[in-house]
């Protein structure tokens, strides 16, 4: 830990003094949203009925005059009315990034996104789920880190250094969307180092005519933790392994095709797995002589870890059809519409998800939700969740 440090101020010592001034950029949402459950829940202890919460998330930027150093604030808080554990403050990004000829350096608290398909980021390693924020995996916690990037005629090159692990939150035992046994909250770690344990990254990326490549490693504490349970077996023991995970990401565009494949191999707990998940989205603009563009997506998934969660980490997307539709409306209110269902191959459990998004004026905007599990077999799974259907309904105020 102290070499890292020792690490960031030898960079920082490389670079001439901040110029304080310059531009600073105020913006950020709050919204108030009710989430629905449509059955009652399967669990004891697990709430029933509506589920209310505030969300506010600041964004603080300062780009200096020169262009060359900026500064990110973006802090995010959430109150919940009925799961404790959904209430929490986290620091999305808080970071420094100086911009030279050549190099990029990025200090702080930053948000990574790596990935192509819609269905499954099967590639993005970096940061940490927020497992209470989204079921499906799409909300990150800030992650810790000190990245290095260069830009470059032969493509792009980027390392990543991270001293600090975040742990993946859950719902409360009285929350929904959870397996029937409770979490401990005392995780265990492979690594004596636990969370101070120092990850690694590197990821080279390039696009060659319409191909867009990206290949990467990881070593360091893995995200997804495999699952025990404890001596009385009332408690699942959260295990986070050290990991070993190389991953590339393609994209081809074609017209009005795209087509997309992600695969990735990892170690984990003496064992080695694949996963790979691909497909295609094909788009029709202007539809129907309108404004509107109609976008059709099929991807596949495919995962061969042990179906065991004390072996493996557990997935719901080992053998699985995403179909989707995605609907945009182009006009004044940026009114959008994403459709699609997933599909378990072998016993046809599946979860419908519909998403829609329009703006009201220059400042409000209303969104709504709504997860099905449908057709769920007592060993798909999706089995903990198919009591869990719900409505949401979020109305944003933008600033």
């Amino acid at each position: 830990m102290s070499q890292i440090v020792k690490t960031i101020f030898v960079l920082c010592a490389l670079f001439p003094p901040v110029t304080f001034s310059g531009s600073l950029k105020l913006s950020g949402f709050a919204s108030g949203e009710l989430r629905g459950f449509i059955n009652k829940p399967q669990y004891d202890r697990q709430f029933s009925g509506f589920q209310s919460s505030f969300v506010i998330q600041p964004e603080i930027r300062f780009q200096t005059s020169t262009g060359l150093e900026q500064f990110s604030f973006v802090p995010f808080a959430r109150l919940d009315s009925r799961d404790d554990k959904r209430s929490h403050v986290d620091v999305r990004e808080a970071y420094w990034e100086h911009i030279s000829d050549q190099w990029v350096v990025l200090v702080g608290v930053n948000r990574v996104f790596w990935g192509v398909v819609e269905s499954n980021h099967l590639v993005d390693i970096i940061n940490q789920t927020d497992q209470v924020e989204d079921v499906a995996g799409e909300e990150k916690l800030g992650q810790p880190m000190l990245s290095l990037a260069t830009q470059r005629e032969w493509g792009d090159l980027s390392l990543l250094v991270m001293p600090w692990f975040r742990e993946r939150s859950f719902p409360s035992e009285e929350g929904r969307l959870r397996p029937q046994i409770a979490f401990d909250r005392n995780p265990r770690y492979e690594s004596a180092a636990k969370r101070e344990h120092v990850d690694l990254a590197v990821r080279y990326s390039h696009y060659i005519g319409d191909w867009d490549i990206g290949f990467y490693y990881f070593k360091g504490t893995g995200r997804e933790p495999r699952l025990l349970l404890n001596e009385d077996k009332n408690r699942l023991l959260i295990q986070y392994d050290i990991i070993d995970q190389i991953g590339a990401d393609v994209q081809l565009t074609q017209g009005v095709w795209l087509w997309k494949l992600e695969v990735i191999a990892r170690l984990q707990n003496d064992n080695k797995f694949a996963a790979a998940v691909g497909g295609f989205e094909y788009t029709v603009y202007q539809f129907v002589n309108s404004a509107a563009d109609l976008g059709f997506l099929i991807e596949y998934m495919y995962d061969d870890r042990v179906e065991d969660p004390t072996i493996a980490p557990p997935t719901i997307f080992n053998n699985d059809i995403f179909l989707a539709t995605r609907l945009g409306l182009n006009d004044a209110q940026n009114s959008s519409l994403l459709a699609g269902v997933l599909i378990d191959r072998i016993n046809r459990s599946s979860m419908l998800s519909i998403e829609a998004k329009r703006r009201l004026s220059d400042h409000w905007s209303v969104e709504f939700e709504s997860r099905w599990f449908l057709n769920i077999k007592e060993n798909s799974s999706l089995a903990p969740f198919k009591k869990d259907s719900f409505l949401l309904l979020k109305l944003a105020r933008y600033f």
